[in-house]
This record gives C-alpha cells, structure tokens and sequence, in this order.
C-alpha cells in the first residue's frame, strides 16, 4: 500500500480533491443565488414580462433587521418599482436594449434616463445616535465654516445659462463625514420664491469679471431652479428625497437644454 493512501484504491489526496470541487460547486451556487436577493426575477425588455415563481438561483425570501428600530424588511420580495411608477417614456425601436425617448413635459421630474431615482426610505439618514446626519448649519450649532475658508452664505447661484437663480441662505452639512452636503438657495425665478437644495457635487466656485464669487451649475438653467424637488421638512432630507434631488440636476446633464440630446459631432 502507498503512502497516503486508505486502501490500495483510495488515495486521501483524490479524496481532498474531490472534497474541494463538491465545496466549490456548492459555494458557487450559494453566492448565485445571494446575488439575486434585489432587482430579481428580471424582466423582460420586450414586454415587460417576468417570471413570478423562479425556481433555480433566486433564493428563498430571508429576514433583514433594519438598524434603529426601523423594522424589518424581506427580500426577495419580487416588488416592482413600475407597479405604481411607470416609465413615462417609449422606446425608440422594438429590439431589446433600445433607449428610452421621454414623453412628458419635463422628463426632469419624471425618473427616466440619467434622472432615475430608486423607490429609498422616505426617511433621513441618520447618524450612529440616531440623529439626523444631513441637516442645515442653523440647526448644527457646533459646526462653522473652517477659518479661511469661503462662507457660501450670500453668495448668488446661477445655471448654465448665467441666469441667476438665487442666493445661497444656508449649507447643509453631513454631521458623519464632516463635509458639505447642500447649499441651500433662495431662488430668484418661476412663480414665487422658494429655499431648495443644490448638491455639492453640481456647484463650482467661480469669478465674475467684477471680482464677485458665484456658484455656478452647469446641470441645469436658471429657470430649472424654480423646479427642484422639495423636502418634507425645512430641516431634514430624507434618503427618497436625497434621491430625487439629485436625479433631477442629473438628468438636466441631458434634458436642461435640446442640443444636449444631440450626437456630439
């Protein structure tokens, strides 16, 4: 008999083999079907067709406890973001893949393209003591603008077009990350007055021939501002929210002006 082996027809280094490819095989199939806990079973490009009762990869529906007392949540649920929110558009051709052309009057507000939001908790983040994290500097007293650095305050915002929207009344800031969320304008356009939130990442600081420091937002034109979803509350900013007010400087990348939905060349 070898050395290694447990009778002269088994050898245990086959066997560790072996061993290994059962326990690849199975772990292979688990992580499969963990990945398909959200935005499974697919639906069809074509028609909008799914299957409701798959029975190979998606996994049985398991039990999620969310953090801060908020519930639970089951997922695979087979919830479907269209049930009430159907895409307001038409393809532009029947093959699968085919974009989108949108079909209302402003597709801005209306979760297509670039400006899609996801059904999120109509909620705020919040902090690990289950404070709200993104909220306004006049409500995060022991926050200030670090010494030397630009007060936004007061400062005039304008769109892609060099209209000006408003002025900046107020910055949000993230009490977790220590950093600028939102500027807060007072707008300057459409019917009457209104305080919306701009994101960080839409704003760039610039000079006017005169010296002055504006923010400018290339996403969107001036009159858009009179258009940017709202908040519940004055002081907070749910996730739903959040998502909603980004989508729409996103899609402005696309939508703001007609020569944007042109090729390029």
């Amino acid at each position: 008999m070898q050395i290694g082996a447990i009778t002269q027809y088994i050898d245990v280094a086959q066997v560790a083999l072996y061993a290994f490819w059962v326990f690849f095989a199975i772990l292979i199939f688990y992580i499969r079907m963990e990945d398909r806990r959200e935005g499974y079973p697919l639906e069809a490009d074509i028609g909008g067709a799914y299957d409701k009762d798959p029975w190979l990869f998606v996994p049985s529906p398991k039990k999620f406890l969310l953090p801060h007392g908020h519930g639970e949540v089951s997922v695979p649920n087979a919830a479907r973001d269209s049930t009430d929110r159907p895409i307001p558009g038409e393809k532009i051709a029947s093959f699968p893949g085919a974009p989108y052309r949108p079909t209302s009057e402003n597709p801005m507000l209306d979760s297509i393209g670039p400006g899609s939001w996801a059904e999120r908790a109509d909620r705020p983040d919040i902090t690990h003591e289950g404070e709200p994290k993104i909220v306004p500097m006049r409500v995060a007293k022991d926050f200030r603008i670090a010494e030397g650095e630009t007060d936004p305050v007061g400062m005039r915002m304008v769109g892609c077009d060099l209209v000006v929207a408003g002025t900046v009344v107020d910055a949000w800031i993230d009490r977790s990350e220590h950093m600028l969320r939102y500027l807060e304008v007072e707008t300057e356009v459409g019917e009457a007055p209104r305080k919306v939130l701009v994101p960080m990442n839409f704003c760039v600081m610039r000079k006017t021939g005169d010296g002055e420091r504006i923010f400018f937002v290339n996403a969107i034109r001036g009159e858009h501002f009179a258009h940017v979803p709202d908040t519940r509350k004055k002081t907070q900013v749910t996730l739903l929210e959040e998502d909603k007010i980004t989508a729409y400087f996103g899609s402005g990348l696309l939508y703001a002006t007609p020569d944007r939905q042109e090729p390029l060349a």
